[in-house]
């Protein structure tokens, strides 16, 4: 016998979340706010498993790294072998070559990097950096929401079933809250398997006693709607994305916005970061490292060329836990650290720079005599973002207990 719970696990979309249930519109009406104007949309990327931000944006004009590496560090930039050291970018810091796609969006600037970021908290857990990051109060566990889900701006009339989506089997941490949000596995196989079944169930759920039942039941079945009608048409991306869950996702998210569904906040993760042994190949250009940033950087360029002028309207910003000791280990790896980068991409953005103050890698500027030394909290980095992008005003309700005034952003997004 079927059950609610089996309908929604074969339609392939999990949803959370409880309010007003808008009514079934045309897809038209989700494509810009009350004024007319197209939505914004922020897209979060989480990296999970603490990214080596040292090898990722190499410091290579810094002494101490080479040092510290000597046989994990990338090499400085070399016209002879520039699949093997790194991508220069402003003459101190450059890039993995495995990032290499991403160069010619750091030079259009529309890529700007946060170096030296990430969360104040000591915490070298992957676990409690996670949770943190993604409730947006570090080092305060009783937070019950995510810092994205309380991002969404406060708006009147009707809100899209998918306003806010997350690629993958179960809602992140920071997605969750008071705001509906969707979690879709795949879009290509989402289908639901019996037209009478969901009929049935669908009854069911609007005929329930349960106010906070009937809601949510008629929120699915909107989405679920919403979803079978950008199935049903026909699509082709406008880039080709490398094989792997991270492109997927980001191909998903791009389908998503153009088509015009009413997305404001999307959120994929990537994970297999935790590089203790062996981070390095032979070659820069080998090893777990390197095949990471592949995928992650042909992602991240295939996104921008696939949604070409709707970028416009889009912001991307990449995060992970923590960052890596600055120092290798004995195994050619590195063990948890602290401080990390993070990535900002979008047709708004003031790419082109490598922001945030260096903090250097000299003994005495570590961080507990072995970590990159945070220099920017990433709660600076995003309240600017929610603030400057979304348009939510509210930033002490996004980062309960953080104090963030536009002053004291960073100016990533062009007035």
């Amino acid at each position: 016998m079927l059950t609610r719970r089996i309908f929604l696990r074969n339609a392939g979309l999990a949803m959370v979340g409880v309010g007003t249930a808008p009514v079934w519109l045309e897809r038209a009406l989700y494509a810009g706010d009350a004024s007319g104007r197209s939505r914004k949309i922020l897209v979060t990327i989480f990296q999970r498993g603490a990214a080596d931000g040292l090898n990722i944006v190499v410091p290579h004009g810094e002494k101490g790294y080479y040092q510290m590496r000597p046989t994990i560090a990338i090499p400085r930039p070399s016209v002879s072998d520039p699949k093997n050291s790194a991508v220069d970018l402003d003459g101190f810091f450059g890039l993995h070559p495995s990032l290499a796609p991403l160069q010619p969006l750091f030079a259009a600037r529309h890529l700007a990097i946060v170096h030296a970021a990430g969360s104040p908290d000591p915490t070298r857990s992957h676990f409690d950096a996670q949770d943190y990051m993604e409730s947006g109060t570090p080092g305060f566990k009783a937070t019950s929401d995510g810092w994205l889900n309380r991002a969404l701006p406060a708006v009147q009339g009707p809100v899209s079933p998918v306003r806010a989506v997350s690629m993958g089997p179960l809602l992140p941490r920071s997605m969750r809250g008071r705001n509906n949000a969707v979690a879709i596995e795949n879009l290509d196989s989402f289908q639901v398997r019996n037209d009478g079944a969901s009929r049935v169930f669908e009854s069911m759920y609007q005929g329930s006693p349960d106010a906070v039942l009937s809601g949510t039941g008629r929120e699915t079945f909107d989405a679920v709607k919403l979803l079978r009608s950008v199935d049903q048409q026909p699509y082709r991306p406008a880039a080709t994305y490398p094989r792997g869950r991270f492109g997927d996702s980001l191909q998903q998210i791009a389908r998503l916005i153009k088509a015009n569904v009413g997305v404001e906040v999307a959120f994929a993760d990537i994970g297999g970061w935790d590089h203790h042994v062996n981070e390095v190949g032979p070659r820069p250009s080998e090893g777990q490292l390197a095949q990471r940033l592949a995928e992650f950087g042909q992602s991240i360029a295939a996104f921008w060329r696939d949604l070409g002028d709707r970028m416009n309207d889009v912001v991307l910003v990449t995060m992970s836990e923590f960052g890596r000791t600055a120092r290798e280990n004995g195994n050619r790896g590195t063990d948890h650290g602290h401080a990390n980068v993070m990535f900002v991409m979008g047709g708004d953005v003031r790419g082109g720079k490598v922001y945030g103050p260096w903090p250097g890698l000299e003994e005495h500027q570590l961080y507990e005599a072995r970590d990159l030394a945070l220099t920017t909290d990433f709660r600076d980095v995003l309240s600017e973002l929610v603030y400057s992008h979304l348009g939510n005003r509210s930033i002490e309700s996004v980062f309960p207990g953080y104090t963030a005034a536009p002053e004291n952003f960073r100016g990533l997004l062009r007035a």
